[in-house]
């Protein structure tokens, strides 16, 4: 899209979800203040007015004096395009079955853009395409990482992988949690994932392409784990962020650092977790029993050493070099346990695991975050009790449940004074680092976690209004999915982007989005506003509001997975 279009668009005071509406959904537009009318229309590929009508209701932002309009046209439910006029403004109105396939293929076709260590064809990529870089076959043991076996200095390989986010980095805590919430959400739907082709190297191999590309990180994550005593390094680093340029212009030497007991358990929980559902392909077994191997090895390490968490600074005060890349730091592991003995239960059928599932248990319900990963050790208790398996049962889950639903219900009674009809950001504390993914997706997942237990619409209803807000239909007007929308992000930090020569970023990454603490603003132009709902600027520099991470993105697959 050129600049000038994106400008033009950028000020189109009709907000709406870009992507498309389902045929048989609510479908909702928010105009602005500078867009106020007294009529507004709806009119086909044709020009043929197929709907008009008032604002069913006004509503004041609760962040400042903006008063929008919120305009209902779900009654038109034939499929096609169509245009919304609001006096002199215009926006495209897209109405399908499944408004969300080509987004649901571009979010997993994402994860192939970040692979590490191999050429990225353009047979699959198009313009897109790169030559290997980080093959990682040189990888040295930091000294906060030595071991007798292998001291600082000792040259492993450790090849594969995603990038994690706008960086070259890698990291075990959020590639655990990335590949469990996508994982999870496959459990549940698994036809809806069978049917993407996302045309990767290993498309039209009888797996479906999500586990494939899921199945090219976990090949990653298994050289993570110290052969002599099954601890897991924290992650795979350069002492420093590069700088922005293309992969293969790296220098810096990469290591891995400090094994944690967070990373232990997530890596305990996440091979366990695979090796029961790559189990059904033959190509994978031998992967299967070497990742169940693995995950008990890296759960009795962490048994062993249960609070040994990742301690950066600390570490930087001991050894050389220093390491100023992103931490994943935690200090609290009774989630990781948790998730890690429940999803090794369901693998091993061992009673131990389910004693400490019970005893690490919570009591309430929490949107699952890399920080906080008691939600997917919920949520797989509750796929037990939808698949109906034999361990369903095994673990009380009554107030997991009134919990969840507690939260789903507030969350829903929100709608009715939300600017936006979302239940995602109606309160300043929504708008954190990454608000798109765990406070807005993530809450669109919770709410099919209800729907599937209950089968009320009311909650699928609720799910896509976050999508509503992902795709456009929110305060800055962005569809936050590079690649798609008529408002789109373009400068999105991310490195590759940045470096690539090409106009448009990669496509498929969902962006951070507002973030009222804006910590970047030292580094960056003057944000639009001050509002939390408008801190965001569409800036490579921009790591507050508008970075990329595959965490973020996992969080996009797996509602949009639900979404069928």
């Amino acid at each position: 899209m050129a600049a000038s279009a994106l400008t033009a668009t950028a000020q189109n005071p009709i907000k709406v979800n870009q992507v498309g509406y389902y045929v048989n959904e609510s479908k909702v537009a928010v105009v602005e203040p500078t867009g106020k009318s007294s009529n507004f229309i709806l009119k086909d590929h044709n020009g043929r007015k197929v709907w008009s009508g008032k604002a069913v209701r006004t509503l004041k932002s609760p962040f400042n004096d903006k008063v929008r309009q919120v305009v209902d046209f779900s009654t038109v439910t034939k499929p096609g395009t169509y245009t919304l006029t609001a006096g002199k403004n215009k926006q495209t109105i897209n109405i399908a079955e499944h408004p969300y396939n080509e987004a649901l293929k571009a979010a997993i076709k994402a994860f192939y853009l970040q692979r590490t260590g191999t050429d990225i064809e353009a047979k699959y990529a198009g313009a897109f395409a790169r030559k290997a870089a980080h093959p990682d076959t040189r990888v040295l043991i930091h000294p906060s990482a030595a071991s007798p076996k292998r001291p600082a200095g000792t040259v492993i390989s450790s090849p594969k992988g995603w990038y994690d986010a706008g960086d070259y980095n890698k990291y075990i805590v959020n590639s655990g949690f990335t590949i469990g919430l996508m994982l999870q959400a496959y459990q549940l739907n698994k036809e809806h994932f069978e049917q993407i082709d996302t045309q990767i190297p290993e498309s039209n191999n009888n797996v479906p392409d999500l586990l494939d590309e899921i199945m090219y990180n976990l090949e990653w994550m298994l050289t993570m784990q110290d052969p002599d005593d099954g601890g897991v390094y924290h992650k795979l680093t350069t002492p420093n962020f590069e700088a922005f340029v293309m992969p293969v212009d790296c220098k810096q030497d990469r290591y891995v650092v400090q094994k944690s007991t967070q990373a232990a358990l997530d890596f305990a929980a996440t091979m366990a977790l695979a090796a029961r559902i790559y189990k059904d392909y033959p190509q994978y077994q031998p992967f299967c029993k070497i990742a169940a191997n693995a995950a008990q090895r890296a759960y009795a390490w962490a048994v062993r050493f249960p609070k040994n968490y990742y301690t950066q600074q600390d570490n930087n005060s001991k050894y050389d070099p220093d390491v100023n890349t992103g931490t994943y730091d935690d200090n609290d592991a009774d989630d990781e346990f948790f998730w890690a003995a429940t999803e090794m239960y369901l693998t091993t059928g061992e009673q131990g695991y389910l004693e400490q599932a019970r005893a690490f248990a919570p009591k309430q319900f929490t949107l699952p975050t890399w920080g906080n990963v008691a939600g997917l050790g919920i949520f797989q208790w509750l796929n037990q009790e939808l698949l109906q398996t034999k361990e369903a049962g095994k673990l009380k889950t009554c107030c997991m449940k009134k919990s969840l639903k507690t939260f789903c219900d507030e969350d829903i009674k929100a709608l009715a004074t939300s600017p936006f009809y979302s239940i995602f950001g109606n309160s300043a504390s929504d708008f954190i680092w990454g608000s798109n993914s765990e406070k807005c997706a993530g809450r669109g997942i919770a709410q099919m976690y209800q729907y599937a237990l209950t089968k009320d619409n009311t909650y699928r209803k609720a799910a896509i209004t976050t999508i509503d807000h992902i795709f456009g239909r929110n305060a800055t007007g962005y569809c936050y999915l590079t690649g798609f929308g008529t408002q789109r992000v373009m400068h999105p930090h991310q490195r590759i982007s940045a470096a690539d020569g090409i106009e448009e970023p990669l496509p498929g990454f969902l962006a951070g989005g507002a973030n009222s603490g804006q910590q970047d603003a030292k580094n960056v132009p003057a944000y639009p506003s001050s509002s939390p709902d408008e801190s965001y600027q569409d800036h490579e520099g921009s790591y507050a509001s508008n970075e990329i991470a595959i965490n973020w993105n996992a969080y996009l697959v797996a509602l949009l997975g639900f979404l069928k």
